[in-house]
């Protein structure tokens, strides 16, 4: 510990979410969550709003929708939008110091003594403050929480206490005093199962945990888990700031929308965990020796196989083989509900290993068809064979000059499934129209950025954890869908190539892959948002259910006329919206995707600086609509 409160911790405020309502003026003040809409899909994110209701992150998405109220609105993650916020307010916090230790996306650490500040308490205090301005303003209205004092794990427990927008300085010399009336759920490392396990014998509070033997603690929770909370409990925290962190492992994992019994899909599965994991191992110019596999049951079993080669390898056939080896040592027959492949015992350099290689064929590639194809137009099997030719469902209202089907009010009848945004019950609100904001009685009790259990929070109409935002008209949208797997733009991928639970660049209700950094990460909890994920690329063949991931985005949909394909020619599927993708329409200009089915998607035209704007659908396929980049919310409205 340092003599100095030196160090800061900066954790950007539910950071998904919030950047959501920065670029969606119609989700300000309302209950928004980000992450797999599907109905296996997790939570990445949820607003203070949606928090007021018992959602929070790492929370099953089914779950959550049963706690929030009508009007939520649920987006999958949109990873660029994301990554240029935080690279924003990292280069910030480069300015403050040469030294800064960039845990995940939403935070950080900051060491000030690098850059010869004054550490006083006071002045600390200013700085921090001015910091915190700098951050909301330069994001739009993002904001951040900051603790600050002499460890890592004393300003990771600040940043957490008083969010959102908060700051704790802890005063040199009051550690303990600060640390031991804390509930021990406060320090990383402490779970729900070591919590437990601490109230049976009656330790409650970091205090009551430093009474504990460390002979004790060994017992309870074996060498390095015991030793780890003894010194914790005691504020013994000397990690320094570190500007570059090494990667232990490379992982990545699947939640499936149903369990998996067919031994040949799940050996498909590992196949394309395989891929992505030799993509990240690459791209981070790694290889490793150990592979090991998990697989959980439907009951939530657990199970894990490794196996350790001679020499390290990233090549994504060798570790598909090897995943497969190790998942035949496991009883599958009950349904696998997640899969994961993991590489570890990294090295920066791989060495030639002629054996597996001679031994890896790849996978034939799909011969094309034989003979000519006819592409009818996308929706169900149904309307499809009823309608060869592009044009509205029947009874449909004709499509306008500007490419439209419709605009139609949410919540009607014609209006097709698939939507961000739950009504409230038995609404017809139009486009714009304010809907009142559901509360929650009871106070505000938060851990982090969690809340605690049983407690809530007023949320009322127009307000959110953000003031920069300020009050707004919003609007109840439609009932939700699940999208449909399939091509999405780059603009959703992080440039290096990652990916993100539940977004569209991987499959609708997956886990996010993740990057396991040892036990330094086990003393900060997780971020808002979920570890990047890995390289799409797949072996062998995709299985069923997954219709591929586009690389480059598509800037047209397929053709809206029967087409003959000739032998050899790949038909271009139908494009898939999903829930707050940016998008652009060559006569309305920009927007989001409000929802998506039966063949339309359905659009609202708004921005960071614009007022709640009008929801208008289209044909899936219209070549008006177009993926686009996220809104620069730095750009001043235009007129």
């Amino acid at each position: 510990m340092r003599a100095e409160p030196s160090i800061l911790h900066v954790d950007l405020d539910a950071m998904f979410a919030a950047v959501e309502q920065r670029d969606k003026v119609s989700l300000r003040g309302r209950p928004v969550i980000v992450g797999g809409v599907a109905g296996r899909g997790v939570v990445s994110t949820a607003s203070y709003e949606a928090r007021a209701f018992g959602a929070r992150s790492a929370m099953p998405m089914a779950q959550a929708r049963r706690l929030c109220p009508p009007g939520t609105a649920y987006l999958s993650p949109r990873f660029a939008a994301y990554k240029k916020t935080s690279t924003v307010v990292m280069s910030l916090l480069q300015g403050v110091s040469p030294l800064v230790e960039q845990v995940s996306i939403d935070e950080a650490y900051v060491d000030l003594a690098a850059a010869g500040h004054d550490l006083s308490p006071s002045a600390v205090t200013t700085l921090a403050l001015r910091l915190k301005a700098e951050i909301a303003e330069a994001t739009g209205g993002v904001t951040g929480s900051i603790g600050a004092a002499s460890s890592k794990l004393l300003a990771k427990i600040g940043s957490d206490l008083h969010k959102p927008d908060g700051l704790t300085v802890v005063v040199p010399g009051d550690e303990l005093a600060f640390l031991h009336p804390l509930p021990v759920n406060r320090l990383g490392g402490v779970g729900p199962a070591t919590e437990q396990r601490l109230h049976r014998s009656g330790v409650r509070t970091v205090g009551d945990l430093a009474t504990v033997a460390l002979d004790d603690l060994v017992d309870w929770f074996g060498t390095a888990h015991g030793t780890g909370l003894y010194r914790l409990a005691r504020g013994d925290d000397s990690r320094p700031v570190i500007s570059e962190r090494e990667a232990k492992s490379v992982s990545a994992e699947e939640t499936f929308d149903v369990d998996l019994t067919d031994p040949a899909q799940l050996n498909r599965e590992l196949d394309l965990l395989s891929a992505r994991v030799a993509g990240r191992l690459r791209s981070s110019g790694l290889t490793g020796r150990t592979v090991n596999i998990k697989v959980r049951s439907p009951d939530f079993t657990t199970v894990t196989r490794a196996f350790t080669r001679d020499q390290p390898t990233d090549d994504g056939r060798l570790l598909a083989q090897l995943a497969r080896r190790l998942l035949a040592e496991v009883n599958t027959s009950g349904g696998v509900r997640l899969l994961g492949v993991g590489v570890s015992t990294l090295a920066d350099f791989a060495q030639d290993d002629l054996f597996s290689a001679a031994a890896m064929l790849p996978t034939p590639p799909v011969p094309p068809p034989a003979g000519p194809v006819t592409r009818l137009p996308p929706g169900p099997a149904a309307h499809a064979a009823a309608a060869s030719a592009a044009g509205p469902v029947a009874g449909s209202p004709a499509h306008s000059a500007a490419g439209s089907v419709a605009d139609l009010p949410p919540g009607s009848a014609a209006h097709p499934a698939g939507f961000a945004v739950e009504p409230a019950a038995g609404s017809t609100a139009q486009p714009g129209a304010d809907s009142s904001a559901h509360s929650a009685a009871g106070s505000t009790g938060q851990h982090g950025d969690e809340p605690v259990a049983g407690s809530a929070a007023q949320v009322a109409a127009g307000t959110g954890a953000h003031p920069a935002f300020g009050s707004v008209a919003h609007t109840a949208a439609s009932s939700v869908d699940q999208p449909v797997a399939g091509p999405v733009p780059l603009s959703l991928a992080d440039p290096s190539g990652e990916f993100v639970a539940g977004s569209p660049a991987t499959r609708p209700g997956e886990l996010s892959d993740s990057s396991s950094t040892g036990l330094a990460d086990s003393m900060a909890s997780a971020p808002d948002g979920p570890a990047a994920g890995t390289d799409p690329a797949s072996v062998g063949s995709p299985p069923a259910h997954f219709s591929g991931v586009a690389e480059v985005p598509t800037d047209a949909g397929p053709a809206t006329d029967d087409h003959t394909i000739t032998p050899g020619e790949v038909a271009a599927p139908a494009p898939v919206w999903r829930p707050g993708q940016d998008v652009r329409h060559d006569v309305h200009g920009a927007g989001w995707v409000w929802g998506s089915g039966l063949g339309r998607v359905t659009v609202r035209f708004e921005g960071p600086h614009t007022p709640p704007g009008p929801v208008r659908t289209f044909a899936v396929d219209d070549p008006h609509v177009h993926p686009a980049d996220p809104p620069d919310w730095t750009l001043p409205p235009t007129p």
